[in-house]
This record gives structure tokens, sequence and C-alpha cells, in this order.
């Protein structure tokens, strides 16, 4: 990995954190311990951040104090660029879970896609917040922390929804950070997959973030995705970062 690589790395992945903000960080020995409650695991795991980073026998402890005093299970999320605790956690019987990988592209390298079917706005309405829901299956707590979630995101931001028949099917939203575009929660109804409506809401997320001075986007997608993965692909989500994985423990019998 070359220089400039590394510090593109960790750009992107500040301005990730920075895109799904948590509700309660807390910085010790170079790792950010982020907790929201519910079970979205971003933003209620113990993340690296860029430079020196403590030892991981101590990392580890301080973080299991942190989750376990506010009632969670201590979740790592571990990206290949900063891997050092992975023997430890393996000592301890951490399990990984969730492989994803981090794509990106130049704005001026991507598609550009112009479709009229999308509506954008610089807040969620009812409506995307209700299509959300529906389509993430999120019970009473994880609404009230995705909406409060949304409401702590600083700096140029979009929602981009399509509807049909008055109902919202496919629904996104975009955070412009230190330049880049940063693309999340991409969801479309099953019942309306196969008809574009992703490459819709996307591409307009980066016909929105290149008219607004965006150099680039990013995004996060999960490595198994193989039908996200095209879509993201065909848009000019061409080259990959680096990967992460979670590690958590499983529940000891009683």
């Amino acid at each position: 990995m070359s220089i400039g690589d590394d510090d593109l790395n960790w750009r992107v992945e500040q301005a990730c954190h920075e895109g799904w903000p948590a509700a309660v960080e807390m910085i010790v020995d170079g790792w950010l311990l982020r907790r929201s409650g519910g079970r979205i695991r971003r933003p209620n795991s113990a993340n690296p951040l860029r430079g020196r980073r403590g030892a991981p026998d101590r990392v580890i402890d301080a973080a299991e104090a942190f989750y376990i005093g506010h009632g969670q299970t201590p979740l790592f999320r571990v990206p290949d660029i900063a891997g050092e605790l992975e023997t430890e956690l393996d000592r301890r019987g951490y399990q990984p879970e969730g492989g994803t990988i981090h794509l990106y592209a130049g704005i001026d390298d991507m598609a550009e896609v112009r479709d009229a079917r999308v509506a954008v706005s610089p807040i969620p309405g009812e409506d995307w917040f209700a299509a959300r829901f529906r389509m993430s299956a999120y019970d009473e707590d994880e609404r009230r922390i995705f909406r409060r979630m949304t409401a702590s995101i600083v700096g140029d931001r979009a929602f981009v929804s399509i509807s049909r028949d008055g109902v919202v099917v496919a629904v996104a939203f975009g955070v412009i950070r230190d330049g880049m575009l940063v693309v999340e929660s991409v969801e479309t109804d099953s019942a309306f997959r196969q008809q574009g409506l992703g490459r819709g809401t996307v591409g307009t997320l980066v016909d929105w973030a290149r008219r607004a001075g965006a150099s680039a986007a990013c995004l996060q997608v999960v490595a198994d995705n193989t039908a996200a993965r095209a879509l993201y692909a065909s848009l000019g989500f061409s080259r990959e970062l680096y990967r992460y994985h979670y590690r958590r423990k499983p529940h000891e019998p009683r």
C-alpha cells in the first residue's frame, strides 16, 4: 500500500464515521468507541483511528469495560488497514462476521444519471422514514435511534427517494465530507427490484454531489452482495480500497 493510498483510506474512514454518526463516542488509546443502541453494528462498535494506537490487550480491556458497562455486547470493527487486534481477539474467543468492502471513485469518472422519478430533499420526510423503516424491519427503539442519527449529521446532505402510486419504494442518502460523497442507506422495496430504482437513487446522489463541488464518492457494501456490487460498478465505483469485518464474542452459557 502506498503512502497516497494510506492517506486516502483514512480520509474515507473518517468520512464514513461522520456520514453515519453515533449517539455517544469516546476515544481510548487511538480507538473510537461508538454507542447508539439497537442492532446497527457500525454506530455500536469500536473503530481504529489514524495514527498511534494502544496495545491490543489494553484497547480490548477498555472497550469491553465501556460496552459491558452500558449493557451492550462488545463489538470491534476491524479494517484491513488496522488489524493489530486480530491475534488478541482470537485468543479471547471473538468470532468474525459481516465482511464489507469500501468502494471509491473520482466524481468525474462516474456515470451521469438524471432520473426524473427521484425526489431530493436536504432533510428526510416522514414518507422517507416510513419506507426506510419498513424495508429494514426496524423496531421502535431502532427507529428512534435512526431518527436521532440523521438529525445529527453535519454538512451538506441529501435524502433521495422514488415513489410508486404514492408510496416510497426506494431510498438512499448522501453526505459530503472532506470533498467526498458518502453514500448511505441504499434500500429498494423487494417487490420493486431489478427496475433500475437503485441506480436512480444512487446516480442522483452522485449528480447532486457533483453539482455541489464534491471531487469523489465512496460507500460501503457487503462483500457477498453481488447485485449491489454490480449496481455500484455500473455507476463507476470500480476501485476497492480496503475491507473490514466485525469481531464479536458469542454469548457464554450460564
